[in-house]
């Protein structure tokens, strides 16, 4: 089992926020599955640039901390979707904010790489 070398603060609510959500591709599976997107192959496509494994590790993560839930089918072969929870959806404005925020930017960061 993993051993945290550095404890979690748990008296800043943006450690906890880091910890929890915040990551390179937590935000997009969020919004994914926000928008419908809830197969495991399905999130793969639609996430461009992620690997099975890290698919895998973050929505294992999603799930540990309740932002989502997995539900395995009895089938053959198996079907799992995932679904944000009430934690989960919480969660969306935050990440529309910062990716509004983020579009708006666009045309400052292409300046300044262009400086370089």
């Amino acid at each position: 089992m993993y051993e945290r070398k550095i404890p979690i603060d748990y008296t800043c609510g943006l450690s906890i926020a880091m910890e929890v959500a915040i990551s390179k591709w937590k935000f997009c599976l969020l919004t994914e599955i926000h928008k419908g997107v809830v197969r495991p192959k399905d999130l793969f496509d639609a996430v461009h640039g992620i690997s099975k494994r890290v698919l895998h590790q973050q929505l294992k993560e999603l799930e540990f901390h309740k932002l989502i839930t997995k539900t395995i089918y009895p089938e053959v072969p198996a079907r799992v979707e995932y679904n944000l929870t009430g934690d989960g959806r919480e969660v969306l404005p935050l990440l529309y904010a910062i990716d509004q925020w983020g579009l708006e930017y666009v045309p400052k960061l292409k300046k300044l790489t262009e400086e370089i």
